[in-house]
């Protein structure tokens, strides 16, 4: 009984990561939120995020009550939750996966080239942005390119189309010095960092996420497993003991 009343203790702080991260996406001030204003689809998945998270962790109140008072039917019905949320997180990984190059390049292309406006911090967006760019040495999502379709700024003369976020620095920080800023700005490769930041942060998240997927997957299985066992040897102690089943 043990490994069933931690089971659901572990929905539930699922579900309060994924409430947290939901209300982050929607509430964070920092500007993570403008970078993806302009697609109502991405806050549409915040608040299924929180959704997922409120009826996780209510889930895993359940389940902590059914396996505290030995209920059957509690239990059942939190079994079978876990299984119907295993089938829908794998059918979401899998189509995550498949379009994940496709969506989400193409989507921060657009929305960099439509927004953007070179060295203004001013701009949450735009800020946003630079910081990004800054922090990771790297340019655009794709690589500099992609500031040549983004609008200069009016009434300012246009020294180059690559910004200033983009060139190297001796401190990856705001207040790092340029390797050679001029030469940057002037169109030098050689001071420009050319990898898109797509890539960079995939690769930094790559491994992280794909060991998040794969514990995630383990314990839904294992979850899977312990619901069959149960089913076949026939419930909790008080049953088998012929007393009446608890009511939660």
């Amino acid at each position: 009984m043990e490994k069933s009343s931690k089971e659901p203790v572990v929905v539930k702080l699922g579900g309060a990561c994924l409430l947290g991260v939901g209300i982050w996406v929607i509430v964070d001030p920092t500007g993570f939120r403008e970078i993806v204003a302009a697609n109502p689809l991405l806050f549409t998945g915040a608040y299924i995020m929180l959704a997922m998270g409120a009826m996780l962790f209510l889930l895993g109140f359940l389940g902590c009550c059914g396996a505290i008072r030995e209920n059957k039917c509690l239990l059942l019905f939190f079994f079978m939750f876990i299984l119907l949320i295993f089938l829908a997180e794998l059918s979401a990984a899998i189509l995550a996966f498949i379009f994940r190059e496709n969506l989400t390049r193409e989507f921060f292309t657009k929305e960099l080239k439509k927004h953007y406006v070179r060295n203004n911090d001013t701009d949450v967006f735009s800020s946003t942005w630079n910081s990004v760019m800054i922090t990771f040495a790297c340019c655009g999502v794709n690589g500099p390119e992609d500031f040549e379709a983004v609008p200069p700024v009016p009434h300012l003369p246009l020294v180059g189309t690559t910004p200033e976020a983009c060139c190297q620095r001796k401190l990856q920080s705001r207040e790092g010095m340029f390797v050679n800023r001029d030469a940057c700005l002037a169109g030098s490769e050689r001071f420009q960092n050319r990898q898109g930041c797509y890539t960079v942060i995939l690769n930094s998240f790559e491994t992280y996420v794909y060991l998040a997927g794969a514990l995630a997957i383990g314990v839904l299985a294992i979850e899977v497993l312990l619901c069959d066992h149960k089913s076949s040897v026939g419930g909790c102690p008080a049953v088998r003991q012929g007393a009446a089943p608890a009511e939660c």
